[in-house]
């Protein structure tokens, strides 16, 4: 593997243009102010970025607006061939990008490796679907008149992205707004923006009209965003982050009652039954959990393990948690970066500390690691009670607690027993049991002796507090679509009420 130089590193961050893009063209913020971005492996300022206005703001949106009165007329074939033009160029950009991740984000290359072919997947899989928008015409029930119903573009679209997967939560949601005809105003985390800069980049490239996409940089996403979200020429708006955050931003779009998509939080179980597979279970779990740091709102935070396969289930994870390397994502060997920020780092040590003095017991791991920075050991826990907060709240680390069922009705309780309901994983090999767990389990997604669901193809999104809407599949794409129905008198016969 190739050693990461500070040249390279430079270079990186020097091809990633740092103001605003809007209406096509690249802008300082209109008052002048930049915020820094922090490499979360060292605490450094890697670059700074502009620090949006309202006016900023409201520019983006006015470009969106105008853009989407002859990019809806656009031929979906041209729509679908920008993005696979976009997606081309991803794939051979992937080191550069992937280093440009690692840098803002933390996590290791190979992981930021896997999520710029993610990212790019939407553009292709997009690319594809464009051109298969469709409606319907049939007969009326009454047999005298018809029934057509067409498809259109819902209209300029708010997305709100996480810092956690800077770039394909960026491609999910533009890929389809693209397919379907609607324009767009993106507003990226402030602790990691750059990737999204370049994925603006590589739309400009290939081709995308002007005022299509556009991106808006700030320190402080509510003065920037909440204006927007109340204007009437808005008419979607996705997020993807806390549900705290979402239920404010719900209350915000309902004055204009918006078309909304949120993916909010998480706490996912991660049931293992006695006939289990083990071997399967573990890299299931090594996956689910340690995929991101486990800053991911579909990791596994909760592992409900059948009693009489638990002692070995904790003891063959914690081998392998423990096992892995602790380092800056730049490093070869590293397997696990560090967490975004001390309030991140910190959160999850008061989790571990606090399941601790409720009498869990500490398998491996429990503790910040590195002099600087902010990483965090991979931790397994044991015997969690039912009262520790790590089993109740969204962890976002490398947190793996683990408590026990004894019947297959205790473990749904338990698996159902949070007001989340984003992703579930199952292991069994009885497949008369599994589906029946699989039917009740609360959830909107659930990997079943597999430790990841994430795929462009298919329907991303939960239940319950977990949000509502879809992204990824053909789900995704009707998103942002409204359907229009025409009842049709032929002329030929007299309709009757």
């Amino acid at each position: 593997m190739t050693t990461i130089s500070p040249a390279m590193e430079q270079a990186a961050l020097d091809n990633v243009r740092t103001t605003l893009f809007i209406g096509g063209q690249w802008r300082p913020a209109s008052g002048g102010g930049t915020l820094p971005v922090e490499d979360p492996a060292t605490g450094e300022t890697l670059t700074e970025v502009a620090d949006a206005t309202a006016a900023d703001g409201e520019a983006a949106l006015a470009a969106a607006t105008e853009a989407f009165a002859s990019f809806r007329l656009m031929a979906p074939r041209d729509r679908g061939e920008i993005l696979r033009r976009a997606y081309e160029l991803m794939m051979a950009r992937v080191d550069e990008l992937a280093l440009l991740m690692t840098l803002e984000m933390g996590k290791p290359l190979a992981e930021s490796r896997g999520e710029v072919a993610y990212a790019a997947a939407y553009f292709r899989w997009y690319a594809e679907e464009a051109v298969r928008i469709n409606g319907r015409f049939q007969v009326a029930e009454n047999g005298l008149s018809r029934v057509l119903t067409m498809q259109q573009p819902v209209g300029p679209c708010i997305f709100i992205t996480p810092w956690n997967f800077p770039l394909a939560m960026g491609t999910r949601k533009v890929g389809p707004a693209i397919a379907a005809g609607c324009t767009c105003v993106v507003k990226p985390a402030k602790q990691t923006p750059l990737s999204m800069l370049a994925m603006a980049q590589i739309l400009e490239e290939a081709g995308l009209p002007a005022g299509v996409l556009n991106i808006v940089t700030a320190k402080r996403s509510g003065d920037l965003m909440e204006p927007l979200i109340r204007d009437p020429r808005a008419r979607k708006l996705s997020f993807t982050g806390s549900t705290e955050v979402g239920r404010q931003l719900v209350a915000q779009a309902s004055e204009q009652l918006l078309r909304m998509s949120m993916e909010l939080g998480g706490n996912a179980p991660f049931l293992v039954f006695e006939d289990a597979n083990l071997d399967l279970a573990v890299e299931g779990a090594l996956l689910a959990k340690m995929r991101n740091m486990g800053e991911a709102c579909t990791s596994a935070n909760r592992f409900i393990v059948h009693e009489a396969v638990a002692g070995e289930f904790a003891s063959r994870l914690a081998e392998r948690m423990g096992g892995l390397t602790v380092a800056r994502g730049t490093d070869p060997a590293a397997n696990v970066g560090p967490l975004i920020d001390a309030s991140a780092r910190d959160g999850v040590h008061e989790l571990v500390s606090d399941a601790i003095g409720r009498g869990a017991t500490l398998v491996t791991g429990g503790e910040p690691a590195g002099e600087q920075g902010y990483f965090y050991r991979p931790t397994v826990l044991r015997d969690v009670p039912a009262d520790a907060r790590v089993l109740r709240e969204e962890i976002f680390g490398p947190v793996a607690p683990i408590t026990t069922f004894s019947t297959e009705e205790e473990a749904v309780a338990m698996a159902n027993d949070t007001e989340y309901g984003l992703v579930a994983y199952l292991f069994a090999q009885d497949v008369s049991r599994a589906f029946r767990v699989m039917e009740a389990l609360e959830t909107g997604m659930i990997g079943f002796n597999q430790g990841m669901v994430s795929n462009a193809g298919a329907p991303f999104g939960g239940v319950k507090h977990s949000g509502y809407g879809r992204e990824g599949g053909h789900e995704g794409l009707q998103e942002y679509l409204e359907t229009k129905y025409v009842a049709m008198n032929l002329g030929s016969t007299p309709v009757t009420p």
